[in-house]
């Protein structure tokens, strides 16, 4: 019973010794869970643009970054089985508030959605990013909007809305 004791207790040492350095070499991750999020240096809010036909169909992200304080991002999306990814936008220096585009279908193969951010600064070369936005689908509140004007003010509001939510919360 006592080496038992003793074989637990170690494995929660070596555990607790490896556990900061595994996040600090991995920047910060958040799971945004809802169709609008916003924290310091970044803001956005999904839509679902629909069409006549569903393969014309496609999912809206709009990002917003503080220019101050993230200077590169990338977006992929990932199975979360087989790791397998696919660049929805390539790895590039941010200029501010940007829609990504992307056909509904694709959420089918590669569910998990990745915002990539890195601090401002020199083009990251291997080192990992600052933080990570990650979504498994689309969110369950996403609206679905026919109308491309009303994209755009549902966009723009949503995001100004999760702003002002983070703002409050903001210690």
């Amino acid at each position: 019973m006592t080496r038992v004791a003793i074989l637990v207790a170690a494995a929660a040492f070596a555990f607790v010794l490896t556990a900061p350095a595994a996040t600090a070499d991995s920047g910060h991750e958040v799971h945004g869970s809802a169709d609008a999020y916003a924290t310091a240096g970044v803001a956005l809010a999904w839509a679902v643009l629909r069409a006549p036909k569903e393969d014309d169909t496609a999912v809206v992200i709009r990002i917003d970054i503080d220019t101050r304080t993230y200077g590169w991002i990338e977006v992929v999306g990932k199975d979360p089985f087989t790791q397998r990814e696919e660049r929805l936008q390539p790895l590039t220096a941010v200029g501010g508030v940007f829609d990504l585009r992307t056909p509904r279908a694709r959420f089918a193969d590669f569910p998990r959605t990745e915002i990539r951010l890195w601090q401002k600064g020199a083009a990251p070369s291997g080192a990992p990013p600052a933080l990570v936005v990650y979504y498994l689908g689309v969110p369950d509140t996403t609206p679905e909007i026919a109308q491309a004007a009303e994209l755009d003010r549902s966009l723009a509001s949503r995001i100004a809305a999760a702003r002002a939510d983070s703002a409050r919360r903001a210690p």
